[in-house]
């Protein structure tokens, strides 16, 4: 039994590193096909929701430096836990789902916490700037996206992009304790690439433009969050520098199971 687990746990790790230099290489070829010059590298975000801690290690061991979570306590469970900590000094933790205001205080002043990528309010800056001020006056701004819902629907998060110049201005005048550094989508699901540009990507690329020009500075200072497991390589030929690629890395996503060893 302990033969056939090991060997098991042993196929998953190979298949973790040989995933990674997947998507590494698919990455280049994609940037390599881009028609402009943009300022800033390739970030792979990889989302571990629902993944072992295991996992999360033997990425980290081939490489992977930032990972993205999408519910607050999972992400909170995964940057306290020990074996993390020890093993993974240099981890970057993004969060990527929807972030409650009450919810605010348990993320702030974790450990090794990057990015908070989803912001869509300026209740929400308010309670994340006056968060950070709060646990740590001293650590420097945290780094945050504009989550813009570029589709539309209902059941998605996000600012409208006529609303995200007046956010983004809130960010830069009135939290200090925050850097605003791009804006962010998840766009429609199952786009056919085959059908031109996503639109949801070009309409996130117009709504960076018209938050750099609202804020007089330089499109390029803004990243462009866009992309997953399905089309990453699209949105990179179309200007993401942010993608965040799961199943492609993990595997398919196991939900009936903890994701982290709870210590009773």
């Amino acid at each position: 039994m302990y033969v056939e687990r090991h060997m098991i746990l042993a196929f998953t790790m190979s298949a973790i590193s040989e995933a990674l230099t997947s998507v590494r290489r698919r990455v280049a070829a994609a940037t390599a096909k881009r028609t402009s010059n943009v300022r800033h590298e390739v970030r792979l975000v990889a989302v571990s929701k629902t993944k072992p801690v295991e996992d999360i290690i033997e990425a980290y061991q081939n490489g992977q430096r930032d990972f993205g979570e999408n519910y607050v306590q999972e992400l909170v469970e995964k940057a306290n836990n020990e074996k993390i900590l020890k093993l993974c000094p240099e981890i970057r933790w993004h969060l990527i789902g929807h972030l409650q205001r009450n919810k605010v205080p348990k993320i702030v002043a974790l450990k090794n916490l990057s990015m908070v990528e989803t912001v869509d309010s300026t209740k929400l800056a308010e309670a994340l700037n006056t968060a950070r001020q709060k646990y740590i006056p001293n650590g420097g701004p945290l780094s945050v996206m504009i989550q813009v819902n570029t589709s539309n629907e209902e059941a998605k998060s996000g600012i409208a992009p006529e609303d995200a110049p007046s956010l983004a201005e809130y960010i830069k005048d009135s939290c200090r304790s925050l850097k605003l550094v791009g804006v962010m989508t998840i766009g429609a699901y199952d786009y056919d690439v085959s059908l031109g540009p996503n639109p949801d990507f070009l309409r996130l690329i117009t709504c960076r433009n018209t938050v750099s020009s609202h804020l007089e500075i330089d499109a390029e200072e803004l990243e462009l969050s866009m992309g997953m497991s399905s089309d990453y390589e699209h949105a990179i030929e179309l200007g993401s520098t942010n993608i965040r690629v799961g199943s492609t890395i993990f595997g398919a996503r196991n939900y009936s199971k903890p994701s982290v060893e709870v210590k009773k």
